[in-house]
């Protein structure tokens, strides 16, 4: 490499090049739009609150997390442990540490800046409103300088890095929301915001002095000590091979979905003090921080089941179930400690906001309509549905990142990418076209016919494989096919007491049912796994 600039902007380029590239079919979705917009000579309408965090803020929000992991390498470390998250194999280039410090923020503030830059010029913003110029930008390039300074820097703790960064990060947008609410203009903004990112570089510089010199405060002994003293138990051994894989995996991957939901979550509720009289904001935001799990997995599932099969795990004395369970039981654990997270934070911020009311109101309308029970039995699947969608998106890639495939595994995260961004807006399109609505609506029942038929049988193939394979016995596919589908009968009993018959037919419901537990990649996994530990 002819200079650390190259060699720092290859490294991006090598391992995030398919992710980055994905990220560019949004621009290109609003090219298309415009150019649609301009030959047909129509005008999209996106002067509801509803139609612009569909088109613009969502997508806008999911591309900017992205690059905040990506620049931060937040995608390749350990956000609750001790050590400094920038790679250690940079550490030995032949650079300064200057160099290892600039040029990711530089790329970083580069990527944020172009981001803002396409999206106010090709965006379509709601009429009259003044969209700023500058500070935006500013705002995204301090937000990700300060991430990369605070995560590059090694604690004498675990889970001191996820504390202080969430506390820094949700005082700069505390500062930024209280100007907005005056009212502040753009250079004043820009005068808030441009003492950050010199200040978060010299920062990050230390940070980096100090990992790569090794110097890396450890006051776990003494917290040891006092804990002896206070509580003089000793420690048990792990009682099985599995407790300790189960224990392991914890430690390596299972913090990574709370600690990222943990720092996007402030920022989200803050917005509820900016919107509280906006009522229909109010319910975007709690829409957001809902599906906030679910995304963030998305990005946590490169962390849980990217780390590749390595030669040592392969040889531990364990089976292949086993190292599946204590996977797992790891997806499982990290998905209810991020959503305890929304659980704890989200009611005292509606009560401090001064939202609860609202939102209290449209609960006891909906309970009006439909009565008590049921209401609580809705609003508790719409719970669940998430809950599911949180692990499933930690488990769905879990059969891909045990192949040891590097190709399958970015292939797996470029596509997600790809559907993210266009899902969204062409769900705003459906939405606002009543004939496709009810288009779909009619042929529902057959889509999802044809879906659960191509579920099946793939569900059928693996089951096959793994038989002639011999990765599971007899009495096992035989338990989990009845464990499947006792759990498929459980969920459509709930979905058909929910729903009359008047509403959605029964034999939908039953579909739905059929889609919603986990068959086909769930069992894929001892086929990945196998493919990797035996090649």
């Amino acid at each position: 490499m002819r200079s650390a600039a190259a060699a720092i902007g290859w490294e991006f380029r090598r391992r995030h090049r398919w992710g980055l590239l994905a990220l560019a079919s949004y621009p290109l979705a609003m090219v298309i739009l415009r150019i649609f917009m301009y030959a047909s000579g129509r005008r999209v309408h996106i002067d509801d609150e509803m139609s612009f965090a569909l088109i613009v803020a969502v997508p806008l929000t999911a591309t900017f997390l992205y690059l905040v992991s990506v620049f931060s390498f937040g995608l390749s470390g350990d956000l609750s442990a001790r050590r400094s998250i920038y790679p250690s194999r940079m550490f030995t280039l032949p650079v300064t540490n200057d160099a290892l410090a600039a040029w990711p923020m530089v790329y970083g503030a580069a990527s944020v800046a172009i981001l803002w830059a396409v999206t106010r010029l090709l965006a379509l913003w709601p009429s009259g409103v003044d969209v700023p110029v500058i500070w935006p930008a500013l705002l995204a390039a301090s937000l990700l300088a300060w991430t990369q300074a605070l995560t590059w820097m090694p604690y004498a703790l675990p889970g001191l890095r996820v504390i202080i960064t969430i506390l820094w990060l949700a005082a700069i947008d505390a500062i930024v929301m209280v100007a907005l609410e005056y009212k502040a203009r753009e250079l004043v903004m820009l005068a808030i915001l441009a003492p950050h990112v010199p200040l978060a570089y010299l920062t990050a510089r230390y940070a980096i002095a100090r990992a790569r010199r090794g110097d890396e405060p450890d006051w776990q002994p003494l917290f040891h000590r006092l804990g002896s003293i206070a509580l003089p138990l000793r420690r048990e051994h792990f009682r099985s091979p599995a407790r300790a894989q189960t224990w392991l995996e914890w430690r390596q991957h299972g913090r990574s979905l709370p600690a990222l939901v943990g720092i996007v979550l402030p920022f989200e509720l803050a917005l509820l003090f900016l919107f509280r009289e906006t009522p229909a904001l109010v319910f975007e935001m709690l829409f957001v921080v809902l599906t906030t799990p679910p995304l963030m997995a998305l990005f946590a599932a490169g962390t849980v089941s990217g780390a590749n099969l390595t030669r040592f795990i392969a040889t531990r004395p364990l089976t292949s179930a086993s190292l599946i369970a204590s996977k797992l039981k790891v997806t499982i654990r990290s998905t209810l400690a991020a959503w305890l997270l929304v659980l704890v934070a989200t009611p005292p911020a509606l009560k401090l906001s001064g939202t609860l009311p609202l939102v209290m109101e449209r609960v006891h309308r909906l309970v009006e309509v439909i009565g008590a029970p049921h209401a609580a039995i809705a609003m508790l699947l719409v719970f669940a549905a998430l809950l599911a969608a949180t692990w499933k998106q930690l488990v769905q890639s879990l059969y891909i990142g045990m192949s040891g495939r590097d190709w399958l595994v970015k292939g797996s995260v470029f596509l997600a990418l790809s559907v993210l961004a266009v899902v969204v807006p062409a769900a705003h399109w459906v939405i606002t076209n009543r004939r496709l609505i009810a288009l779909l609506w009619n042929a529902g029942g057959w889509i999802l016919a044809i879906i659960v038929c191509l579920k099946l049988a793939a569900a059928a193939s693996i089951a096959i494989r793994l038989q002639e394979r011999q990765l599971l016995s007899d009495r096992a596919l035989v338990l989990g096919a009845l464990l499947w589908s006792a759990t498929v009968f459980a969920v459509y009993g709930v979905l058909a007491w929910t729903f009359p018959e008047v509403m959605i037919r029964r034999y939908v419901l039953a579909l739905v049912a059929i889609l919603a537990v986990p068959l086909a990649r769930l069992s894929a996994a001892p086929l990945a796994l196998a493919w990797n530990r035996h090649r």
